[in-house]
């Protein structure tokens, strides 16, 4: 009876709609890799920022393109490089001998969706360019403030930190970015399957097949629908216990910030969207946990010389915290 409650209070027929549209366009060229497209586009609901981390060639900055792609948006592409400038990224300001002032000139990052490929390769003088516009949606430059359009989000990819030529990124930035992504490797089937429509039709043709399905005037509908997705107390006690579990584990070294827990509330409200309820529930709550929590933690060195990941620890906390029914 309180579900269905529940489900006359909002209607997100529309919201399902565009998910669905979205997902059937990238996937006329990406094979499998669900979850990477389901927290992407939770992502962009909760308006918030994404990181992908994989080894090369698992689809990662495509289907960040595609994302952009079937969204009738703003888009451009960073490619980070050890000697790349903060400048090359938010802009500069420019002399005019014309009338003897500067003016400025806008960098890559003035656009709606923003594709950072590769960005571990960067060094944290470049990195640290990306706080303001990533946490305020403005870039300050010579004292003058120059907010950013909407909708604004970055979508980073990262290889794995052990590859070569790349840096670690600074605690700062990383809280920035809603979720970040581990992508596998397909399986066997999804490979066969990626080699075949690579040999019947050839990336470029695929890729030109996909085509914008969604506006932005109607994703600002969408984030509202988000927003308005119902929480029950007992539920955002469930998140905090969550969070609050990394400061005090004895494997952890660095808990994760309040900035943790708002991001499993939204991107829980976000994924209950997804699925056409409009109230979350704690499946969606664990769903989305590793996501928000994996890049926030730091693990005690002793964990790390174990082998152990963030996420072994993270699927500990959860079970050690009773779900609420």
């Amino acid at each position: 009876m309180e579900e269905n409650f529940f489900e006359e209070r909002t209607d997100l027929s529309e919201l399902q709609s565009a998910v669905q549209s979205l997902k059937s366009e990238i996937g006329k060229v990406i094979v499998g890799q669900e979850q990477m497209v389901d927290l992407l586009l939770a992502g962009i609901l909760a308006d918030g920022h994404v990181l992908i981390e994989g080894v090369p060639g698992v689809a990662k900055t495509l289907t960040a393109k595609l994302l952009s792609k079937s969204i009738s948006v703003g888009f451009s592409r960073i490619q980070f490089t050890p000697d790349l400038m903060p400048s090359d990224v938010i802009g500069t300001s420019v002399f005019s001998p014309k009338d003897s002032v500067f003016h400025f000139k806008k960098g890559p990052v003035f656009s709606n969706i923003v594709l950072i490929d590769e960005i571990n390769r960067a060094p944290a003088k470049t990195q640290a360019a990306l706080f303001e516009v990533m946490e305020e949606r403005q870039v300050t430059v010579d004292g003058q403030t120059y907010p950013l359009s909407f909708p604004f989000m970055v979508v980073a990819t990262q290889n794995p930190i052990e590859q070569e030529g790349t840096y670690h990124l600074p605690e700062a930035q990383l809280d920035r970015f809603l979720f970040k992504i581990t992508v596998q490797y397909p399986t066997l089937e999804q490979e066969f399957k990626i080699v075949l429509s690579h040999h019947q039709a050839g990336l470029n043709a695929l890729i030109n097949e996909v085509g914008a399905v969604l506006e932005a005037s109607q994703l600002e509908k969408l984030r509202e629908k988000v927003r308005g997705i119902h929480v029950e107390d007992k539920l955002i006690t469930y998140i905090t216990s969550i969070v609050a579990g990394t400061r005090n584990h004895k494997s952890i070294y660095l808990g994760a910030s309040p900035r943790a827990s708002i991001g499993i509330l939204n991107g829980s409200k976000a994924l209950a969207a997804m699925r056409g309820r409009d109230f979350i529930t704690p499946e969606d709550v664990i769903y989305i946990t590793p996501a928000v929590l994996r890049h926030r933690i730091v693990l005690s060195p002793e964990k790390e010389m174990e082998g152990a990941s963030p996420d072994d620890v993270i699927t500990q906390i959860v079970q050690s915290i009773e779900v609420p029914r």
